[in-house]
C-alpha cells in the first residue's frame, strides 16, 4: 500500500504543471501590439469562431515601458497610414514684406481730367403742325455745349412761328460748372424776343442734370428788367420699346412774378405744355418722330389771351426729327 501511495503522490504536481499555462514568448508578446486586422488573419484552426472580417485598430489607452523597444520585427501589413488634416502637402511659406506689399500696393490719386475742347449739337426737337387758318406751324428746342469735363458753354434756344410770324422766342449763353458726377450749375443771360410786346434780356441761374430714375431735369430763375422775375421748370423721361423705337415724355411749366401786360404775361404760373412724341432712330444721329402736343395758360396769362379772344388750350399732332452731332 505504502508503495503504490508513494508511486502515484507526484501525479497532482505532474497534473498542475501540465494544465499550467505556458510562458507567453516574444513572438506572442509582439503580437498583443499588432493590430486586430494582423491578429485575425492569424487565427488557428481550433479557433474558428472568430470573424475573418477586418476591425478598425482600436486607439492604446497607456503605452508600457517595455513598448518603447524596437518594432523592427513588427508586421505593418494590416495597419493604415493616414496623413493629418492639419499637415498641407506643400508648406506654407512665411508671408514676407515684399508679399505685403504686393497685396496691399501704394494707392496713387486718380487721373485728372483731361483739358481738350469738346462740343456736342443737338436739335431735340424740330416739329410742324397744321396751326389751321394760320397756316403751318413750326417749332423748336435746340441745345448745344462747347467745352471740357468740368466747365462748359451752354446754350439754349426754344420758339414757336406760324405763318403770321415768330410767337414767341428765346436764346440763352449759360456757362455751366459740374458741381457732381451728373449736375451742373449754370449762370447766364437770357433774351427773349418775338411775340407780343419789346424783347426784354434776363440774368439767368440754376441746375441742370440727370434725376434718379434717369430723368432729365432743368430749373432756371430769371430777373428782368424792371424787376420782373420768372422761373422755367422742364423734365424729360425716355420710354424704351426697342433698341431703337424710343417713347420721348416732356413737361414744362413756366411761372412769373408779376404781371407785364405789354407782353400777354400775368403773375403766377403762366403756362403749362406737356407732350409724348414716339421716335424711330434710323442712327443714333437721326430720328424722325410724331406725337401729340398739349399746352395751357393759366391765371393772368389766361384773362390776357381771352381778352384779345384767343385760345388758352391748344391740342396739336406733330410730326418732326430729331438730330445732334
Amino acid at each position: 500500500m505504502n508503495t503504490i501511495v508513494s508511486t502515484f503522490a507526484p501525479l497532482p504536481v505532474a497534473l498542475a504543471i501540465a494544465l499550467a499555462p505556458a510562458p507567453a514568448s516574444a513572438q506572442d508578446r509582439h503580437a498583443q501590439h499588432r493590430p486586430q486586422a494582423a491578429q485575425d488573419n492569424d487565427g488557428h484552426a481550433g479557433h474558428g469562431a472568430r470573424a475573418s472580417m477586418p476591425h478598425e485598430p482600436e486607439p492604446s489607452t497607456a503605452t508600457s515601458a517595455n513598448d518603447a523597444g524596437d518594432h523592427s520585427g513588427m508586421d505593418h501589413t494590416g495597419m493604415e497610414h493616414v496623413r493629418s488634416p492639419q499637415q498641407p502637402s506643400t508648406p506654407i511659406p512665411t508671408v514676407s514684406d515684399a508679399d505685403r506689399r504686393a497685396a496691399f500696393p501704394e494707392l496713387h490719386a486718380h487721373a485728372t481730367h483731361g483739358d481738350s475742347i469738346h462740343s456736342y449739337w443737338s436739335l431735340d426737337r424740330l416739329e410742324a403742325w397744321d396751326a389751321d387758318e394760320e397756316g403751318t406751324g413750326t417749332a423748336w428746342e435746340a441745345l448745344a455745349w462747347v467745352g471740357g469735363d468740368i466747365d462748359r458753354l451752354w446754350l439754349r434756344s426754344e420758339g414757336e412761328r406760324t405763318d403770321a410770324g415768330t410767337e414767341s422766342a428765346d436764346l440763352e449763353v449759360l456757362y455751366g460748372h459740374s458741381v457732381s458726377r451728373w449736375w451742373d450749375v449754370v449762370a447766364g443771360i437770357r433774351h427773349d424776343f418775338g411775340g407780343e410786346g419789346p424783347s426784354q434780356t434776363f440774368a439767368a441761374f440754376g441746375v441742370q442734370g440727370l434725376a434718379p430714375y434717369k430723368f432729365e431735369v432743368s430749373a432756371t430763375g430769371y430777373v428782368g428788367e424792371s424787376g420782373q422775375t420768372a422761373a422755367s421748370l422742364e423734365a424729360e423721361y425716355d420710354t424704351l420699346i426697342s433698341n431703337r423705337l424710343i417713347l420721348q415724355w416732356s413737361a414744362e411749366a413756366e411761372l412769373y412774378g408779376k404781371d407785364d401786360p405789354a407782353r400777354g404775361i400775368g403773375s403766377g404760373l403762366s403756362s403749362l405744355e406737356a407732350g409724348a412724341r414716339l421716335r424711330y432712330e434710323i442712327s443714333r444721329r437721326f430720328a424722325p418722330y410724331v406725337g401729340v402736343s398739349w399746352e395751357r395758360s393759366y391765371g393772368g396769362t389766361a384773362d390776357l389771351k381771352r381778352a384779345h379772344g384767343e385760345d388758352i388750350e391748344d391740342t396739336r399732332l406733330v410730326a418732326g426729327v430729331r438730330v445732334w452731332f
